[in-house]
């Protein structure tokens, strides 16, 4: 069932990101966020590329859910040779990138363990939530024209300790650095670098957070705006703006789809 602000059409003549090529990474699910921004990119004239680590039939078999049938690209961000393969692979699809989604993080169990979690297990964590941003932003760097673009990422808000995401905080906050030095690298080139801070999503990520349904329930009372956690159509959007050249001199920069949770006190 399509939602209340979910358009129909594919590729409307004058979208956000008429003519651009996007490249998304970390569809999993139908529910996950970046299937939905991969759909909103769709109906405002993109033309998308996914990305998939491990099972690609899945992956392949989500993308066929899209307004339009999207190609998918093996990717583990922590495989040097598949860095080193991306852009040919991508251009086997699209002459090239105007925008690339970073929706890429996993931690192990221990890691929602603070005191417990163990080096080999938050090390993990950094490495793919964290330094993948660096590592899939610069793989696709040859594939930025003259230009530039743009890179949209999602995190969550890491500027205060959450009940019992831990490790996860720790590496998430890595992503909010690593995106702001992106941004002071490749403003030159003319490449944005932005994140959007989401609000808690019931994804397939979620069902890994121990407690999440009570991480959830801060939004509950707290989301002066309204929350649904069952919506990831918000933060989708909010990728999908950051995307377009609606934000022409925005980058290193953090924005809050959360309802208005981020700037509640108790």
């Amino acid at each position: 069932m399509l939602s209340p602000h979910e358009r129909t059409d594919t590729a409307p003549r004058g979208g956000l990101l008429a003519g651009k090529r996007v490249l998304v990474t970390g569809v999993v699910t139908d529910a996950s966020i970046a299937f939905h921004a991969a759909r909103i990119a769709q109906q405002e004239g993109a033309e998308v590329v996914l990305t998939g680590f491990g099972r690609l039939s899945l992956v392949e078999r989500i993308a066929a859910r899209l307004p339009k049938p999207a190609p998918v690209v093996e990717l583990d961000v922590t495989d040097r040779d598949h860095l080193e393969a991306l852009a040919p692979r991508v251009r086997e699809h699209v002459d090239g990138l105007d925008g690339v989604v970073h929706s890429i993080a996993y931690g192990p169990e221990g890691v929602f363990r603070f005191l417990g979690a163990g080096w080999d297990e938050v090390s993990q964590a950094v490495h793919v939530s964290a330094y993948s941003l660096k590592s899939l932003t610069a793989a696709c760097l040859p594939l930025f024209g003259p230009g530039g673009g743009a890179v949209a990422g999602l995190t969550f808000d890491a500027t205060v300790a959450w009940p019992h995401y831990d490790w996860m905080g720790v590496a998430k906050a890595a992503l909010e650095s690593t995106n702001r030095y992106l941004a002071r690298d490749l403003g030159g080139r003319g490449i944005r670098c932005n994140l959007v801070a989401a609000g808690p999503v019931r994804s397939m990520a979620a069902k890994a957070i121990p407690g999440f349904p009570e991480l959830a329930a801060v939004w509950a009372g707290r989301a002066p705006a309204g929350w649904d956690p069952a919506d990831p159509d918000p933060a989708a959007r909010g990728v999908v703006a950051l995307l377009s050249d609606f934000f022409p001199r925005t980058t290193g920069e953090i924005v809050h789809v959360d309802g208005g949770v981020h700037m509640t006190g108790a």
